[in-house]
């Protein structure tokens, strides 16, 4: 079972935070950092100086401190937490370093680059006593709850589907990838899915393809169809080179039970085939906001944020299962991966300390169901 994680008291000032990575998506969670009252952005961490120094100057803060170090820059502005916002390779060394330093991490999704890293990270929260969450940032939206909420009404869940169709031409290192829309995208459904049924995954089949008139070098469609915990299907169907009716970034869904359905087209309010209950939901906020605070909240009460480290996981594992299942045309078993990855988590790890907590786990999905919070 994780151990609990620091929490640093509300004493009335913004948590003082360090941003690392100044990138197109770093520069969108500095806005985000600038524009909540609840932090403060104390200085922005980047390899490349120059492109944390333009960042600084692009928020009318030219004199904000930078720095190459993430753990050494923290200590020089005072930072009492750090929002990692660096490339999916950088995930695991860039969290370890401020876990090791004290300092509570809000991550980017993936939560590392391989389900074997994200093991690390999650044994290095525990030996660190730190919160490591990871953003996922379209959890934190009203409708989604709002069909959450919907769905209660419905008895038993048999269904849930996802039909994703989109058509962007990114260029650069997506139109390059293997699996761009499995890794880089069907990660937030497989999450959200995760989360409409407060369930896990037990097995995949996916199948992955790519039209002829695609651009990307890899599969840029996929089919997939998840066993989950609760005895659940959840069928996702999707593409990245569909022009024409595409459907929203968060996909449309139904969800089937046993005295109804809802639906939800991933942009409007959801609507439902049976009144909804009578009592209400909270609202999570908007994407990466809503994520900063829960962030927050979690550091300053102890609270349990949805992003919590050792829960999620399990998304990246969906996403790692369905492209294994597509490469070898068999159906997959999820325990199965996670156990291969925390084998190969124990064969990579340098930390000794960290390695004798992953050896301390009597299995990775106690291990990981452990830290106590839902899906």
């Amino acid at each position: 079972m994780s151990a609990p994680f620091a929490t640093i008291p509300d004493d009335g000032a913004p948590l003082r935070v360090v941003v690392v990575g100044a990138g197109g998506m770093g520069r969108a969670w500095l806005r985000t950092v600038e524009e909540s009252p609840l932090v403060e952005l104390a200085g922005i961490v980047d390899l490349d100086l120059s492109t944390a120094a333009e960042a600084a100057a692009s928020l009318g803060r030219p004199g904000l401190p930078v720095g190459a170090g993430t753990a050494a820059l923290a200590s020089d502005v005072g930072a009492q937490a750090v929002i990692n916002v660096t490339v999916p390779a950088a995930h695991h060394p860039v969290t370890a370093e401020a876990l090791a330093a004290g300092l509570p991490v809000l991550g980017e999704k993936p939560v590392a680059s391989t389900v074997a890293q994200g093991l690390s990270l999650a044994a290095a929260a525990e030996l660190h006593g730190q919160l490591f969450m990871v953003s996922q940032s379209r959890r934190y939206n009203r409708h989604l709850f709002a069909a959450k909420h919907l769905a209660s009404s419905l008895g038993s869940l048999g269904i849930l589907s996802a039909e994703f169709y989109k058509a962007p031409h990114f260029g650069g290192f997506r139109d390059a990838m293997d699996h761009p829309l499995l890794l880089d995208m069907a990660i937030h459904q497989f999450d959200m899915a995760r989360f409409l049924l407060d369930s896990d995954p037990v097995s995949v089949t996916c199948e992955e393809y790519n039209p002829s008139w695609s651009w990307y070098r890899g599969d840029a469609g996929a089919t997939a169809v998840f066993e989950m915990t609760g005895g659940e299907r959840f069928v996702f169907n999707g593409s990245w080179c569909s022009p024409g009716q595409e459907t929203s970034w968060n996909a449309s869904w139904r969800i089937s039970g046993e005295r109804g359905t809802v639906l939800w087209d991933g942009d409007g309010e959801p609507v439902s085939t049976l009144p909804g209950p009578a009592d209400s939901f909270a609202d999570p906020g908007q994407e990466i906001a809503g994520s900063l605070r829960d962030f927050v909240s979690a550091v300053r009460t102890g609270s349990t944020p949805m992003g919590q480290v050792h829960r999620n996981i399990m998304s990246l594992a969906m996403v790692e299962a369905a492209i294994g299942s597509a490469a070898t045309g068999s159906r997959v078993s999820v325990d199965a991966l996670l156990e291969d990855s925390y084998r190969q988590a124990m064969l990579d790890e340098r930390d000794p300390a960290v390695l004798e907590v992953l050896k301390a786990w009597s299995s990775v999905r106690a291990a990981l169901a452990g830290a106590g919070v839902a899906p």
